[in-house]
């Protein structure tokens, strides 16, 4: 079956971010990349007001962790959305991320509270994992406390943090921990393979490339024994038996698309209700692409509406 072509306006953005004039990541050094991302993304043109927006922190194993709490309307107590970022494990901050999730919240109508957990290389695997699951568990555990609605909890996160949410997610059914309405995943690592079709298909010209995935496993996982670990790659845990429903979102033109897809069904498989939606002509990191794209304007909405099913009572 053939792919559909790749969103217009997507298809311009990509354009100008592969002109030979601009840099790449793979020929950056993490703290040379992470500015290049801070400066590479622009305030949005209409930002979403919220009536509380809060940095705090949450208890961590290695130190308190930053989070950013989002409450639509805190006359009230709504259903609560833990989000982990992306940036493959060594890029990304609440503050990047802030616009999406002023969204997440207005669309969700729920409290979304983002985790600013540890980065590769400065930390590598383990590091965020420990602090994702941490962070999770604590977070759950004192939802009221951030006007959330206990029995309401989602865990999520779009690409590396699709990958720590799905682990978090297995680890807390493995400790007995509190129990979850659903798991969001949208476009996520699962698993450290480059040989799938997709790795292969969309090797160059998306905005995220597949050297430039081995670019970031590098950093976040340089022992490649480690990689095998299910807490990096949750394609390979044991068991998805037992976990809550999840929403998987996936996008066409992705090189990860093969190893989301596999997860996918693999908790289908092991009986758990996934919500399956995959973007047939937009590439990994739509989630951003709002305001370049009606397209993804209109996927996100789509997703945000798949993860708010998990949170109606």
């Amino acid at each position: 079956m053939t792919t559909p072509p790749i969103d217009p306006d997507v298809r311009r953005l990509l354009a100008i971010v592969h002109d030979v004039t601009q840099p790449r990541v793979t020929s950056m050094s993490a703290a040379e990349a992470r500015l290049w991302s801070r400066r590479m993304r622009r305030p949005p043109r209409r930002p979403i007001e919220l009536p509380l927006v809060v940095n705090r922190t949450v208890p961590g194993p290695a130190g308190p962790i930053p989070v950013r709490v989002h409450h639509p309307d805190p006359t009230s107590p709504r259903p609560l959305a833990i989000h982990l970022h992306g940036g493959g494990w060594v890029l990304g901050s609440l503050a990047e991320w802030d616009p999406m999730m002023r969204r997440l919240a207005r669309d969700l109508d729920a409290v979304v509270v983002s985790i600013d957990y540890r980065l590769a290389p400065d930390h590598p695997f383990p590091a965020a994992v420990e602090d994702a699951i941490a962070a999770t568990t604590w977070i759950a555990e004192h939802a009221s406390e951030f006007g959330g609605d206990p029995d309401r909890v989602v865990v999520g996160g779009d690409s590396a943090g699709g990958n720590l949410a799905a682990v978090a997610t297995i680890a807390l059914r493995d400790a007995g921990g509190p129990r979850l309405a659903g798991q969001y995943l949208i476009y996520p690592v699962t698993d450290a393979d480059f040989t799938r079709p997709s790795m292969i298909a969309n090797a160059r010209g998306r905005l995220l490339e597949t050297l430039d995935m081995g670019w970031f496993w590098d950093h976040y996982c340089p022992d490649h024994d480690d990689r095998r670990d299910w807490r990096a790659s949750p394609l390979r845990a044991p068991s998805l038996e037992g976990l809550p429903p999840a929403v998987v979102a996936l996008a066409g033109h992705d090189p990860l698309f093969d190893e989301g897809l596999a997860y996918a069904d693999r908790l289908i498989a092991a009986g758990v209700p996934v919500a399956r939606r995959i973007a047939d002509d937009l590439v990994h990191g739509y989630l951003g692409l709002s305001e370049a794209s009606r397209r993804c304007d209109e996927e996100i909405a789509a997703v945000h509406e798949l993860i708010a099913g998990l949170l109606r009572d």
